[in-house]
């Protein structure tokens, strides 16, 4: 079985790469390759670019992998490690040209082996969030601490009486954003400020760091999640959600021990 370690150290290199592949990219222009779920919710020819990229050098490193992206589908293996990839998570903000967006990798244990990868059952192993815009990698093994270059991560414990700095999300489906803001506002008496950064892989990387108190959003895909999810595992976050207890579609809530109680009690989900 290969460790942790050894795949954390293929997912930093290959996001390392694809992240350089899609900041060039950004540079030289943008082009709208698709939309899906709704107007709002585009495709770049970037994102397929890098994910076929990011596809091609886990399949030459270890060809009987399973792979899961959020471009291409899921693609079964036989080893019982499945790869989830968001190539370019946050695209808005990179059509826009906003510097929020990363390339996202997690190497998972899947439950049954050469399965479908389910968020419920799988294991992750080894998770990467990159945003080579600001230079920044995080990483994570199972067991092994989450980091930021030579800086492990820690979650805030507690909060201030100031109240707690939050992030969340809006889906892309105009019909959900009523719901979203009567939620936002119930939760407002515990908070500080309410950030909307635009790509779940950093704000769950940056509770992780402590730059954020607590995340929440529904309607995320495991490929949003997956890596940042280990990331903040491994920095002391509690990380739950529904459905199954586990982040998903229905919702995602990252915190810190102290505050999880808190922020859990006041979601609808």
């Amino acid at each position: 079985m290969t460790s942790p370690s050894e795949l954390l150290s293929l997912a930093v290199d290959i996001a390392l790469e694809a992240g350089e592949l899609a900041h060039r990219r950004r540079t030289e222009g943008v082009t709208i390759a698709a939309t899906k779920s709704a107007l709002a919710d585009i495709v770049t020819e970037a994102d397929r670019e890098v994910e076929t990229l990011v596809r091609d050098r886990i399949a030459a490193a270890r060809p009987d992998d399973g792979f899961f992206g959020e471009e291409g589908g899921a693609g079964r293996g036989s080893t019982g490690i499945t790869w989830v990839v968001d190539p370019i998570d946050g695209t808005v903000n990179y059509a826009y040209g906003i510097p929020a967006w990363a390339v996202s990798i997690a190497a998972v244990e899947v439950a049954d082996g050469d399965g479908e990868p389910d968020t419920a059952t799988w294991t992750a192993l080894a998770g990467v969030v990159y945003n080579p815009v600001v230079g920044e990698l995080f990483r994570a093994s199972r067991g092994g601490g989450a980091w930021l270059g030579e800086h492990r991560l820690h979650v805030n414990d507690e909060v201030g009486p100031a109240g707690a700095l939050l992030a969340t999300g809006f889906g892309y489906d105009p019909a959900t954003h009523a719901a979203a803001l009567e939620q936002q506002a119930r939760i407002m008496p515990i908070a500080r400020d309410i950030r909307r950064i635009g790509a779940a892989s950093l704000d769950i990387a940056y509770v992780a760091a402590g730059r954020l108190d607590g995340y929440y959003e529904r309607g995320l895909q495991p490929w949003d999640h997956a890596a940042a999810a280990l990331l903040a595992t491994e920095a002391g976050a509690v990380v739950a959600g529904s459905p199954g207890g586990v982040p998903g579609r229905e919702m995602t809530i990252v915190a810190g021990p102290g505050l999880f109680p808190r922020l859990d009690a006041l979601i609808d989900y």
